[in-house]
C-alpha cells in the first residue's frame, strides 16, 4: 500500500516538473534566425550603394574645388592683364619723340620709340590718339607753329607706314606755347623740341 502510494506520488511529481519544465521552454523568447542570404544580398547592395554615393560626394567636392581655384586663377590672370593693359598705356603717353633744332625728320631714336607706339596701336585699333607737334622759344610764333605742324605729320605718316590706321590719327601744332622745360639754354631747348601724345576726348 505505503509503496503503491510512493510510485503515485513520484509519478504526480514528475508530471507536475515534466508540466512546469514545458510550460517554462514556451515562455523562453524564440533565438533570432539566420540571415537569410536574400537579406545578406539586400544588405550589401545598401552597403555598396552607400559606398558608391560617399565616393560621389567625394568627387563633387574636389571637382567644386577644382573649379575655386580655375576661377581664382582666371581672375588673377585678368588683373594681371589689366594692370599689364594701364602700365602699356601709360608707356605709350609718356614716351615722347624729340627733334633737332629746326628740323622734322624723324632721328633713329625717335624711330625705335615710334615703333613701339605702331605695335602698341595695332594691338588698340579702337585708340584715338592726338600728336602734339612743340617747338623751342626760337624763332617767330608763326614759324614754330608751321614747323610742329611738320614735326606732327612726320610722326603721323611714320605711323600709317608701320600699320596704323590713319583714322586713329589727328595732328596739332603749339608750336612754342607749351613747353615742356623752362629755360633759355640747349638743354631746355632740347626738351621743347618734341611731338607728344594724348588720347581723344
Amino acid at each position: 500500500m505505503i509503496k503503491k502510494f510512493n510510485i503515485k506520488f513520484i509519478l504526480a511529481c514528475i508530471l507536475v516538473l515534466s508540466f512546469a519544465f514545458v510550460v517554462s521552454c514556451a515562455k523562453k523568447t524564440p533565438e533570432p534566425q539566420a540571415t537569410s542570404a536574400e537579406q545578406q544580398t539586400e544588405m550589401a547592395e545598401k552597403e555598396k550603394a552607400a559606398e558608391a554615393e560617399k565616393k560621389q560626394r567625394q568627387l563633387e567636392e574636389q571637382e567644386e574645388e577644382i573649379s575655386e581655384q580655375e576661377l581664382e586663377a582666371r581672375k588673377k590672370a585678368e588683373a594681371k592683364a589689366k594692370k599689364e593693359a594701364a602700365e602699356a598705356k601709360d608707356q605709350f603717353l609718356s614716351e615722347k619723340v624729340y627733334f633737332e633744332f629746326d628740323d622734322s625728320s624723324l632721328t633713329a631714336e625717335a624711330r625705335d620709340v615710334l615703333r613701339r607706339k605702331a605695335e602698341w596701336l595695332r594691338n588698340n585699333p579702337e585708340a584715338c590718339v592726338i600728336i602734339e607737334g612743340h617747338c623751342d622759344e626760337r624763332g617767330t610764333d608763326e614759324y614754330n607753329l608751321a614747323l610742329g605742324s611738320r614735326r606732327a605729320e612726320s610722326v603721323k605718316e611714320f605711323l600709317v607706314k608701320a600699320g596704323v590706321n590713319a583714322s586713329q590719327l589727328t595732328t596739332i601744332s603749339y608750336g612754342e606755347e607749351k613747353p615742356a622745360v623752362k629755360g633759355h639754354n640747349e638743354e631746355a631747348w632740347a626738351k621743347n623740341r618734341r611731338a607728344e601724345f594724348r588720347f581723344c576726348n
